[in-house]
Order: structure tokens, then C-alpha cells, then sequence
């Protein structure tokens, strides 16, 4: 299969892939990456790299921190994959988790590295500052879980697959949840996510409202690929006026993650490849996973659609998938 056959799906993480030490082992080698930190240091005002590597003040689980970290990171990976490879694999479509859709738009040409940069640093900010209330994720239906959470003033904040919805809501609030989901469904455990707030519900309102104005501000160009739209599932549309709309109501609407992947394999994607963060206990860069590989597969076999997925979040991936479009090139 030639490089022009391949259905390409670039995917993006989002929070919670962050850790120390993450981009180390790039920046340390490759000089396409160590040019993205030094540039996103420069429009930050602040050493991404000594955030990212080191952590010295423990900074990097905090929202307005976490979110230009992983950004950084995400298009280090991008870039260093497109040096090695001779940028001969574009893609088809993009899409991004949360956090990762501006990823998306930055590897797509949409929006560019700065700009995002600087939406992130300030959505971060905000975020981090209005961020009542904490998140669960539940290994139910999101037609199951919905009225359960609604009855003690929670609200639906992603779903990421057909039997994974996750909730935010106070914290008093998600135990009465977590207690009744524990009643009726004892198999079924909830797992607490480490946030700083109800992240893509109505506590993130105001951090929207104060959001909106720096959207306003933001320069957008025609994308090179489709984006997908975690707002709605479906794309963006080719209109800055509507993407700047999407992203605003993203931050207090549920992230539809699953409808994101579904919609792409819909249009034929054989190829994933996932860019940056990492998770696992791993203290080092190459032992960790990728952030969104196991949402993908699921959602892959429950479609019955067939892809190829390929990572670049450390070296060892990195040459991974250098090797895979070295094979489709022979």
C-alpha cells in the first residue's frame, strides 16, 4: 500500500498523560525537538523544559501547567516523527482528547504552534482558577449513569466509550453517586479522577465566559486535514468563527470522544498514530503507554472495523513508527 492509500487518523491526549520527565529523551537527541521547547519556553515566559523534565516545584499536576506541557510535548513528538520520516505520512484526519484538540489543529495547520500555546496557557489558567467540583469515571452506559448523577446535581463530562462515561460534580456529591452505582451495580467500579475541578460540565461556565474573549483574539487558517470536533463528534467545520465557537462550549459540554473515533473509522481510517504524554508507573519515558491506546482498540472491536495503530510518545516508539513508514515506502 503506497503512502497516497493510507486512511491516516493523527490522535492528540489530553490531561492526565502528563509526567515527569515527559520529553526528556527526545529533547536530549533530536534538534526538531528541542526546538519546540525552546520556542514554546519563548512564548510562555517560563522553561517548559525544566518543567516537563524536572518538576522542581512540583508544578506540572497543576492545570495551568499540566495543559501547555502536554501540548509542548504532543507536537515534539509530531515534529521529530515528520524530521525522521521525511513528513511522508499525512494525514487524513486528526482528532484530539480535550486538551489534545488543539494538538490537533496545531499538527493540521489550523491554528499555529504560538497560538495554541498561548489559548492553552490562558484556558489552563482559567480552568485551574474556577475549577469547583472533581471527576469520575464509570465503566457504565452513558444512558445508565446520566440520571444517577443528575439526581444528586452532576453532569455528564465525557464519553470516552460505549461503557465508559465519566461525571463531575462536587466531591460530596459524586460519593452519593459512586455509593449508588456501588449498590446496583457491585462489578461495576468507579474510579476517581485527580482534577482540579468538574472539567467539561457546568462548573467550567465561567471559566468559558472568561475564555471566550481570548478565543475571540485567536488567528485560524484552513486546516489540511479534517479535525474532529469533540463538542459535537462530528468535524469542524472549514470557518474560524465556528471553530472558535466549538472550542468555547467544549469547555462546559461533555467531551464525545467515542462519537470522535467512531465517526473516523466510519470514513475509512486504517492508520492511527497517538503523539505525546504517556501513562504507568515507569519513571522513565520509555516504560510508559500510550494515554489513549486502550480506548482506541475497544472502540476499534466494537465497531469491527480493522486499523493499524502506531505510537510516538518516547524513542522506543518513535523508531517504531519510523520503521513502519520506512516498510511502506520499500
Amino acid at each position: 500500500m503506497s503512502f497516497a492509500e493510507q486512511q491516516v487518523l493523527f490522535v492528540f491526549p489530553g490531561q492526565g498523560s502528563q509526567y515527569k520527565g515527559m520529553g526528556r529523551d527526545l529533547y536530549q537527541e533530536y534538534a526538531a525537538a528541542r526546538k519546540v521547547y525552546e520556542q514554546a519556553s519563548q512564548v510562555l515566559d517560563y522553561d517548559i523544559a525544566e518543567l516537563s523534565f524536572k518538576d522542581p516545584q512540583e508544578q506540572l499536576k497543576l492545570t495551568r501547567y499540566t495543559q501547555p506541557a502536554i501540548l509542548t510535548h504532543s507536537i515534539a513528538c509530531l515534529e521529530v516523527f515528520r524530521d525522521l520520516s521525511d513528513d511522508r505520512l499525512k494525514p487524513l484526519v486528526a482528532a484530539g482528547h480535550s486538551l489534545g484538540e488543539y494538538s490537533a489543529l496545531v499538527a493540521t495547520s489550523a491554528l499555529s504552534f504560538e497560538n495554541a500555546l498561548k489559548l492553552v496557557k490562558k484556558r489552563g489558567e482559567l480552568m485551574g482558577a474556577h475549577g469547583e467540583g472533581e471527576m469520575t469515571a464509570f465503566p457504565l452506559d452513558i444512558d445508565t449513569i446520566r440520571p444517577l448523577a443528575e439526581r444528586y446535581h452532576c453532569a455528564i463530562a465525557g464519553c470516552n466509550l460505549p461503557q465508559q462515561t465519566v461525571i463531575g460534580g462536587r466531591g460530596e456529591d459524586l460519593a452519593r453517586v459512586e455509593q449508588d452505582v456501588q449498590e446496583q451495580f457491585p462489578r461495576k467500579r468507579p474510579v476517581r479522577l485527580k482534577t482540579e475541578g468538574a472539567f467539561h460540565t457546568y462548573y467550567m461556565v465561567k471559566a468559558a465566559q472568561l475564555f471566550r474573549p481570548v478565543l475571540e483574539t485567536a488567528g485560524f487558517d484552513l486546516a489540511e486535514a479534517r479535525v474532529l470536533s469533540n463538542f459535537t463528534g462530528g468535524y469542524h467545520e472549514a470557518d474560524p468563527v465556528a471553530i472558535r465557537a466549538r472550542l468555547f462550549f467544549q469547555l462546559f459540554h461533555p467531551v464525545l470522544w467515542n462519537l470522535n473515533l467512531q465517526t473516523a473509522f466510519a470514513d475509512g481510517v486504517d492508520t492511527i498514530i497517538e503523539f505525546g504524554g504517556g501513562i504507568g508507573t515507569a519513571s522513565e519515558p520509555d516504560g510508559k503507554r500510550p494515554n489513549l491506546e486502550g480506548m482506541i482498540k475497544k472502540t476499534l472491536r466494537a465497531a469491527g472495523h480493522e486499523a493499524r495503530y502506531q505510537a510516538v510518545i518516547n524513542r522506543q516508539s518513535l523508531e517504531e513508527s519510523v520503521s513502519f513508514v520506512a516498510d511502506i515506502a520499500l
